[in-house]
């Protein structure tokens, strides 16, 4: 079967996990994040106190963690290959990855940005940051300000990729949900 890999990705805090979790009880596959697992592992290796906005901070080894995350990412991707859906969602992509490294001004090498190229994904849904719904919380540390040149960041790199990107317009997690399935 060849299933629809279908990435919904966004800045912190644009409602992606809730968008996710309505595809959920629509009865779609869906993958969820796995970067807050990643971080709450980090956060016991360092004094939290000190944190201001990178959760990598939390890591000893940044390139390890983003390493491992990656991995992570592409263990997800591969793992639609031992499913019969026709379409499977993912909570942010393997290029998620490479866009906040670049953000956070770290470098990378050849394996990620081949781990991009070799896994692509059929469409990617971006949504765009929304003031009115963003919360910080115990694992979203990002200012809004922040949010805003994170979201450039995802677009620019999904685009590199060759992705074309389909913006979710502002709505009820209901309408957005709605617009990412009318518009597969």
């Amino acid at each position: 079967m060849n299933t629809k890999k279908i990435v919904i990705t966004g800045s912190a805090g644009t409602g992606k996990t809730s968008v996710i979790n309505a595809l959920k009880a629509k009865g779609f596959y869906c993958f969820d994040e796995v970067i807050r697992s990643l971080t709450s592992e980090a956060k016991k290796e360092v004094d939290v106190s000190t944190h201001i906005s990178n959760p990598i901070v939390f890591a000893k080894d940044p390139l390890d963690f983003n390493t491992r995350l990656l991995n992570g990412r592409i263990n997800q991707f591969k793992q639609v290959d031992s499913l019969s859906e026709e379409t499977c969602f993912f909570d942010r992509g393997i290029p998620d990855v490479l866009a906040y490294m670049d953000f956070f001004n770290q470098e990378y090498g050849d394996l990620f940005t081949n781990a991009c190229n070799k896994h692509m994904y059929t469409d990617v849904f971006l949504l765009p940051p929304w003031k009115a719904i963003y919360k910080p919380d115990s694992g979203r540390f990002e200012s809004f300000d922040e949010v805003l040149k994170i979201h450039d960041h995802l677009e620019h790199t999904y685009k590199k990729f060759g992705y074309n990107i389909i913006e979710v317009p502002f709505g009820s997690i209901e309408e957005r949900t709605n617009h990412i399935i009318n518009s597969l």
